[in-house]
C-alpha cells in the first residue's frame, strides 16, 4: 500500500483521511456558500477521488441547494467540522485545507468567485489569479 502523501481530520477525530497522490494548489473561493457553509471564504486542496481514503462512520455528505454545479459537502456529525466539497462533474474532491495535518507543501494559488465577495472582505493584493467563476485558472498539483 502506497504511503499517504498528506493525512487530515475532523476536530474530533471521528473521521480521518489519506490523500494517495497528488494534492491541487489551495484555491481560496469567496462564493456565497463557501461563506454560509464555513463562516469565511473556503480554502480548498482537491485530490482525485482515488486517491482519497476517508474512514469515519460519522462523515455525513448533504447537497448544497444553492449549487449551480451540483455540489455536494461533506462534514462531521459529531463535531460539526466542514472537510469536503464534491462537484458531480469532475473526479476530485475539494479538501478544506484546515482539516489537513501540517505540514502540506501547498501555497495559494487562485481566488475565484470574488465578484460574491461581501463588503466586509477585503480581498487581498497577493497578485494572484482571480476569476469572478472558476473555470479559467489553471492550478498547480503538487
Amino acid at each position: 500500500m502506497t504511503a499517504p502523501r498528506a493525512t487530515g481530520r475532523c476536530l474530533c477525530g471521528a473521521v480521518t483521511y489519506e490523500v494517495r497522490g497528488r494534492l491541487r494548489d489551495v484555491v481560496i473561493c469567496h462564493c456565497v456558500e463557501c461563506r454560509r457553509w464555513g463562516g469565511n471564504a473556503g480554502a480548498f486542496a482537491a485530490a482525485l477521488d482515488d486517491d482519497l481514503v476517508v474512514r469515519g462512520e460519522a462523515l455525513r455528505w448533504m447537497d448544497s441547494p444553492d449549487s449551480n454545479r451540483n455540489a455536494r459537502r461533506a462534514f462531521c456529525a459529531e463535531c460539526g467540522s466542514s472537510l469536503f466539497w464534491k462537484a458531480a462533474d469532475l473526479e476530485r474532491t475539494g479538501i478544506a485545507v484546515g482539516s489537513l495535518d501540517a505540514p502540506t507543501g501547498l501555497r495559494v494559488a487562485a481566488h475565484i468567485y470574488t465578484h460574491q465577495a461581501p463588503d466586509w472582505d477585503a480581498l487581498p493584493t497577493d497578485g494572484l489569479p482571480r476569476d469572478p467563476e472558476a473555470g479559467s485558472i489553471d492550478l498547480r498539483w503538487t
